[in-house]
């Protein structure tokens, strides 16, 4: 990515926390390779046009993630129509799974004094009595580098300094990511219908017993499907292990740094 100078720098890939600069995870995570972002550019016709829905489905997302976070610690929100089913989807789920959010600790700033990065965690949870970090998604499936960015939080989260400074009312214990999405299902063959950024992509799942279509149903033809009304698609996946995950987030950080020397230096984070 291209930096106009320093400052430029320091505002797109991090921000201070009590006066200090750190680089922000989800930037220092921009170095590995997505291979369902590569494909879903392959698909477009062009770049603008890739980027047109990149952002219109980045904005989606940020609307689900700042109305779900007020409705979880039940704050006044007005829910637009178009991501009503996600949301209601959510507020049954999250009351099947008695899913708490600590309102203290909704988009709350984290750092790691010791291996220096900063980040914003949407929420620490209480969930079957465990405590820990809960990511929300708005993407139709689970991505690996999902399972890096809760390892960072978690990290931070169980050092010392950094658990006084925030007043963490026990230790994190967990991680978690909660996938929010909505969709239409054809009840003929199972297939999903996805709508977002503009653009509507059909998925037509698994055949069995754990997959979404019937075990012997074939899929339909584009023109065939019985598409139901918009549904929530919300799915809840615990990460306990996370020594493998923090390794690879360091490894990439590392990286991150080379790729970056020039300008880490001019700000000072690197000598």
């Amino acid at each position: 990515m291209w930096f106009k100078d320093a400052e430029h720098f320091k505002s797109v890939s991090g921000h201070e926390v009590n006066g200090v600069w750190f680089p922000r995870v989800t930037k220092i995570l921009d170095v590995k390779a997505k291979p369902a972002l590569e494909f879903f550019l392959k698909e477009m016709e062009s770049y603008s046009a890739a980027e047109d829905i990149k952002n219109k489905s980045a904005e989606e997302g940020s609307l689900v993630h700042s109305v779900v976070q007020k409705v979880a610690v039940n704050e006044p929100v007005e829910i637009p129509k178009e991501i009503e089913p996600a949301v209601e989807g959510f507020r049954k789920f999250s009351g099947e799974k008695n899913i708490f959010f600590h309102p203290d600790f909704v988009e709350r700033s984290i750092w790691s004094e010791k291996n220096r990065y900063a980040g914003t965690v949407d929420a620490l949870c209480t969930i079957g009595g465990k405590f820990g970090v809960l990511d929300i998604k708005t993407s139709p499936s689970f991505y690996p580098e999902y399972n890096l960015q809760t390892a960072a939080y978690f990290s931070a989260l169980n050092e010392f300094e950094v658990k006084r400074a925030l007043s963490l009312p026990r230790e994190v214990e967990t991680r978690w990511i909660l996938r929010i999405n909505q969709h239409k299902v054809c009840s003929k063959c199972g297939a999903t219908l996805r709508e977002k950024g503009g653009r509507s992509k059909v998925r037509n799942g698994k055949s069995g017993t754990n997959g979404s279509r019937p075990k012997g149903v074939s899929p339909c033809k584009a023109e065939e499907h019985n598409w139901g009304k918009v549904t929530g698609d919300i799915e809840l996946k615990e990460y306990p292990y996370y020594f493998k995950d923090v390794r690879a987030f360091l490894a990439a950080k590392t990286l991150w740094e080379w790729e970056n020397d020039y300008w880490l230096r001019q700000v000072g984070y690197l000598k």
